[in-house]
């Protein structure tokens, strides 16, 4: 799968550029995310007798691979030359999430429940805002959107009931998990349809 845009494309030079043809390129960059959280989701489903602090280790892994991915792509694709800064941000939670989960381990499982949970919650605002610039740009931006959407509501759950038993939150992260990167899967569906 290439990732790079060939040289014809037009998304070489200083030209202003509308953010459909920046996104269509990358296609790939949004289409891992989405491969990394449906194996997550998977795994979640596979494995729900976890203990809590095991799922959220791998929960961990799972942030930090889902942010280096998006600090790439929001570094390869430009704005009139200029980062996209709302997916690096994004990235940016991802990582700093995954680094707390693995550096602090002598925190509490519950304390950790609670960083997913407003990781969630900060991420998918950031990916609405990125939504939002796309929406008279590409179609299926409200896939992305959706995604977002569903991210504050998991982490609205998460921090409403960080108590929840060990099977019940296995469920609930791997369900979301596995939505999330089905949406995000189409979105770089649509937006190589739209390469083309």
């Amino acid at each position: 799968m290439a990732f790079q845009d060939p040289p014809s494309s037009p998304l070489r030079g200083g030209a202003a550029l509308s953010l459909g043809p920046l996104f269509a390129p990358h296609w790939g960059w949004i289409a891992l995310r989405g491969v990394a959280a449906i194996v997550f989701g998977l795994l979640a489903f596979a494995l729900p007798g976890l203990t809590v602090a095991v799922m959220v280790a791998v929960w961990g892994a799972y942030a930090l691979i889902d942010g280096v991915l998006a600090l790439v792509a929001g570094w390869r694709i430009r704005d009139n030359g200029r980062p996209l800064w709302s997916v690096i941000v994004l990235g940016l939670l991802g990582i700093a999430a995954g680094v707390v989960t693995f550096v602090w381990p002598a925190l509490t499982a519950l304390t950790l429940i609670l960083i997913i949970g407003f990781w969630a919650i900060a991420g998918g605002v950031f990916q609405i805002v990125a939504a939002f610039r796309l929406r008279k740009e590409i179609e299926g931006e409200w896939l992305y959107a959706l995604s977002g959407v569903l991210s504050v509501v998991f982490g609205v759950a998460v921090v409403a009931s960080p108590g929840a038993g060990a099977v019940a939150l296995a469920w609930l992260i791997g369900g979301f998990a596995f939505v999330y990167g089905v949406l995000l899967v189409l979105l770089a569906l649509r937006l190589r349809t739209a390469r083309r």
